[in-house]
């Protein structure tokens, strides 16, 4: 028999080379390349089937006991699911998989929670606070994987948290907790557990100063879900957005409020990110979508004379946009906004991801350099393009219904809505035209 040939495939791109590289030579990633084994390097015997003949595969899930958690993952967790969550150090992250654990563990499933952070004592004490003490929930401090996979393999666990990835280890590999292959080989062997047994697995993943979930890239190619949780750690509201989902939808958000009690759903959140008294000059007042939930959001703005080079500061709005509709201002009403500092805020800590509230900004920004108060009662929506022109946004009428809702009664819109609503709009068509309302 002749020898087989060795292959070593990089595990961040897929590149196949017939000897190890400490270097993938086509991506660029370090120590990515690892060994296939006999079988997957040979040929597969697997055939082809037309899709016609594929059966449709049915999706089993059940409530997570959080509505918020349940939205953003579709419709609730999904049996042998791997879902992934990362975000800032306090943002909440074992706070709401523990009250996750202890209410799917009231309905009288096995949930096995894993710490390789904190002690089984430490955990105890904020599962008291949080009402997540149950005979169902096991608390598991290891670290060690081959462990963890033996106590899953023996109880017949219905959820697993693990908290965090990254100082999970496998005894089989000489690479230190946390390190890219220890990272990958972890999250392999827990996404082979979760499809084999149909259990769904949470993992907790820290994340760098950049904001990305630290690690290989390719970690979050392997799971099944990757949620981010988004938020100040020093304000109430808290928002988990979801940026892959293969059983449902990526548009949808939950929000949650930081409590005494710990990480619970927002139940009345449609006014946290406005000041309802009259607005000071600078604010200015519009309505997003975060998912399929309309939102009124406060946009503040302070323009002041600049003493050096001019300052463009944004917080929850791009920064890019605020430079160029800063240029725009210069340009279309010859405001001399290059010798003054400019800086926007979001209000409540929530971020902006939409380009609807592009009017409001320009409002906010005039009010401020004007120094006039904008009408507490009036709400601006709209898309601001290059050339000035105010264009439509998505979802209108279910925008001024939630403004209507929150006592607005007029709204300054790029367009006629198509239903009649109890509010007064005003529809403009250029940039030029908002000097009216200052």
């Amino acid at each position: 028999m002749g020898k087989v040939k060795k292959i070593f495939e990089c595990q961040s791109c897929g590149f196949q080379s017939p000897k190890w590289l400490g270097k993938c030579t086509n991506c660029g990633d370090w120590d990515s390349l690892i060994e296939l084994n006999a079988e997957r390097s040979t040929s597969s015997t697997i055939k082809a089937t037309p899709i016609t003949e594929i059966e449709k595969e049915d999706i089993s899930r059940f409530s997570s006991g959080s509505e918020e958690l349940d939205l953003v993952l579709g419709g609730g967790v999904v049996d042998g699911s791997l879902v992934l969550i990362g975000g800032s150090p306090g943002i909440g992250k074992s706070t709401l998989l523990l009250r996750v654990a202890g209410s799917v563990a009231e309905r009288g499933d096995r949930v096995l929670y894993v710490s390789g952070e904190e002690s089984a004592g430490q955990i105890k004490i904020r599962a008291e606070r949080l009402g997540a003490n149950y005979d169902t929930l096991y608390l598991l401090p290891e670290i060690n994987l081959e462990t963890t996979l033996e106590e899953i393999s023996k109880n017949g666990y219905s959820l697993i948290v693990i908290d965090s990835i990254q100082t999970l280890y496998s005894s089989e590999s000489p690479s230190a907790p946390g390190s890219v292959t220890q990272v990958k080989n972890v999250t392999f062997e827990l996404m082979r557990v979760a499809k084999s047994l149909n259990i769904a697995i949470f993992i907790i993943g820290h994340i760098t100063k950049e904001g990305s979930i630290a690690g290989p890239r390719v970690l979050e190619h392997m799971v099944d879900t990757v949620l981010y949780f988004e938020g100040d750690a020093n304000l109430e509201i808290r928002i988990l957005r979801s940026f892959k989902n293969r059983f449902g939808s990526t548009n949808e958000v939950g929000i949650f409020e930081m409590t005494k009690g710990g990480l619970i759903d927002a139940k009345t959140i449609s006014n946290r990110f406005f000041n309802k008294k009259k607005l000071a000059s600078g604010s200015a007042l519009s309505v997003m979508m975060e998912g399929s939930r309309p939102i009124v959001v406060e946009i503040q703005a302070l323009v002041t004379e600049s003493y050096s080079h001019p300052k463009r500061s944004s917080s929850g709005f791009d920064n890019n946009r605020l430079n160029m509709l800063l240029a725009l201002l210069e340009k279309k009403l010859d405001i001399p906004l290059r010798t003054y500092d400019v800086f926007v805020n979001i209000s409540g800590g929530i971020r902006v991801n939409e380009p609807s509230i592009d009017l409001a900004v320009i409002a906010s920004i005039l009010s401020s350099y004007r120094d006039r108060e904008l009408n507490s009662k009036s709400i601006f929506l709209g898309e601001v393009s290059l050339t000035g022109e105010i264009r439509e946004v998505s979802s209108l009428i279910q925008r001024l219904k939630e403004a209507q809702t929150q006592g607005f009664d007029r709204a300054i819109v790029p367009n006629r809505p198509i239903e009649d609503i109890d509010i007064k709009y005003y529809v403009v068509g250029d940039v030029s035209k908002i000097v009216e309302w200052m």
